[in-house]
């Protein structure tokens, strides 16, 4: 029996702020599985900022989406049909399925989900890639050593909230940055930063200077602008900026100098400062150290997340729309279907 799907498609290469009508929802028929293939549901669909570069088609890590093509996108997925013996008919599996209900695998790439060990959405979450972009950008680029302050952007999002809290179970001070009250109260009552400041505080720099007397050991980027121009002053000799992200920027349509790079460049030098940018695919060789302690300190407490949910694919768009804002409180997730068929 034939199953009704949709998809989201990119429809036009968005200038400036992605909007509405850069996105196109589509019907179609579900696709039958043919030799070695299976057919997958989606249940959770990811968003992440880094789509916003897959929507351009200028020089990046990697190729754009083609206009017309679906939305790039982590899932997790059920196999409702296999011709693979590798997958069952109900496995759960982690998948690049998408923005759309249903899609086809071959099994490459696909990893099967233990629904035993935490709730399943986890797995495009804190012990999926934001959780691992985190792990490995602080620990691999950023080194925190006990007692060394650790500055995070974007600290109540899914990549900073568990920057700083891996900061904290190595020892080091945890101070966020975030978008307004209820993201700081959360991010120090919750998470355990040592402090956390608002990015629309006009007095942010004077703040941070007082929440970091000993200046900045580690910045974890994720956000460049002004949060940037605040925090690089504070840097201390030999601190590591690790560049996961530059959300701030991500719709300036065309690239300009900054008026500060030349000074910016004195400072890297005379600091001695090592600032490198990373994708979490360079450390593809850590998964299972990530896996290991990741999933280790979700058990015992020591990392919480928190997840921003919208339901229906059809509202995947404004989501997304709205995480290039700071709209969501924690890891943006769409519910696209049930946990089981």
């Amino acid at each position: 029996m034939s199953q009704s799907a949709k998809r989201i498609v990119l429809a036009a290469r968005p200038v400036g702020e992605p909007k509405p009508s850069d996105f196109r929802l589509e019907e179609y028929t579900a696709p039958t599985p043919g030799e070695g293939q299976v057919l997958l549901r989606t249940i959770w669909l990811s968003l992440d900022p880094y789509m916003r570069g897959r929507m351009s088609d200028g020089p990046s890590y990697a190729a754009p989406v083609p206009i017309d093509g679906v939305m790039e996108g982590g899932t997790v997925s059920e196999v409702i049909a296999s011709n693979n013996p590798g997958f069952a008919k109900g496995d759960i599996v982690l998948s690049r399925a998408g923005w759309q209900t249903h899609a086809i695998s071959d099994g490459k790439g696909l990893t099967k989900i233990d629904p035993k060990i935490a709730p399943i959405s986890t797995a495009v979450g804190v012990l999926g890639m934001p959780g691992m972009t985190a792990y490995t950008g602080l620990l691999d680029i950023g080194k925190p050593q006990p007692g060394e302050t650790v500055v995070v952007a974007a600290a109540s999002g899914a990549v900073g909230s568990a920057v700083g809290q891996i900061a904290r179970i190595k020892g080091a001070r945890a101070i966020g940055i975030a978008g307004g009250k209820d993201k700081c109260d959360y991010v120090k009552k919750e998470l355990g930063f040592d402090d956390c400041l608002d990015h629309r505080d006009p007095d942010l720099a004077a703040k941070l200077k007082d929440a970091c007397p000993k200046g900045i050991d580690v910045y974890f980027e994720n956000v460049g602008g002004a949060v940037f121009e605040a925090v690089f002053p504070q840097l201390n000799a030999f601190a590591r900026v690790p560049v996961c992200g530059l959300i701030a920027e991500y719709n300036n349509f065309g690239e300009t100098s900054p008026k500060w790079a030349g000074k910016m460049m004195r400072a890297v030098l005379t600091k001695r400062l090592t600032i490198r940018g990373f994708i979490v695919s360079d450390f593809a060789a850590r998964h299972s150290d990530f896996l290991r302690d990741m999933s280790g300190w979700f058990r015992e407490g020591k990392v919480k997340h928190k997840e921003f949910v919208t339901e229906g694919l059809d509202s995947a768009p404004a989501a997304f729309m709205g995480l290039l804002k700071g709209a969501n409180f924690g890891k943006q997730l769409v519910r696209v279907g049930p946990d089981k068929a």
